[in-house]
C-alpha cells in the first residue's frame, strides 16, 4: 500500500487548523452606516474569519446564500420612525431560539437627542422585551463606530462560542451597566 504524498483537500490534521468563521448580520434601514459598520468590524484584529452580512430587513429572499448566523444586530435610527418600523417587521422573522444570546440591538443618533423622532425608552423597552442587549451609539462618529465596532466583534465571538467560559446566554448580564435602568422602572 503506498502513502498519498499529500492529504486529502480540505482534511484537517493534528497540528493544523483553520480558523473558525465568525458570521454576523446586521439589519437596518441606513445602509451606508452599516457599510461603514462592517467595514469597521472587519478591521478589528480577531483570531477567526470575520464575516459581516448586511441586510435591510428580514426576511432574506429566497434566492440569496444563507450563511450561518452567531449574531443578529437590529440597527435601530432614532432620527426615523420607519427605521423602527423595519426592525419591528423583520423581529418577526428571526427564529425564536435566537433570542437565547444571538440577537442584540444598536441604537444609532442619540447624540443629537434634540432631532430624535423615536425615544431612547422605546427601543430599550424593544430590547428587554425580547431579552437581549442593547447598544447606543452615533455610527456618524467614527471613533464612537470603531469602538461599538470592537463590542459588536466580541459579542460575536461570544455568540459563537469562542470565549472559554462565557456563553451567549451571559451576553445580557454582561452588558448591563448600572446607568441602564432596571426593568421595573420601564
Amino acid at each position: 500500500m503506498a502513502l498519498s504524498p499529500r492529504p486529502p483537500a480540505g482534511l484537517l490534521r493534528p497540528g493544523i487548523s483553520r480558523p473558525p468563521s465568525l458570521p454576523g448580520q446586521l439589519v437596518g434601514t441606513e445602509d451606508a452606516l452599516l457599510q461603514q459598520l462592517a467595514d469597521s468590524m472587519l478591521k478589528e484584529d480577531c483570531a477567526s474569519e470575520l464575516k459581516v452580512h448586511l441586510a435591510r430587513s428580514l426576511p432574506l429572499p429566497s434566492n440569496v446564500n444563507r450563511p450561518r448566523i452567531d449574531l443578529i444586530v437590529f440597527v435601530v435610527n432614532l432620527h426615523s420612525k420607519y427605521s423602527l418600523r423595519n426592525v419591528e417587521d423583520s423581529l418577526r422573522h428571526v427564529d425564536a431560539t435566537f433570542f437565547l444570546g444571538k440577537v442584540g440591538f444598536l441604537a444609532t443618533g442619540a447624540g443629537r437627542e434634540s432631532h430624535c423622532s423615536i425615544h431612547r425608552n422605546t427601543v430599550v423597552r424593544l430590547a428587554h422585551t425580547y431579552r437581549s442587549p442593547l447598544l447606543f451609539c452615533d455610527l456618524e462618529v467614527e471613533g464612537f463606530r470603531a469602538t461599538v465596532a470592537q463590542r459588536l466583534v466580541r459579542m460575536l465571538q461570544i455568540c459563537a462560542g469562542h470565549v472559554p467560559g462565557v456563553s451567549a446566554l451571559n451576553l445580557l448580564s454582561l452588558l448591563r451597566s448600572s446607568e441602564n435602568p432596571a426593568l421595573e422602572d420601564l
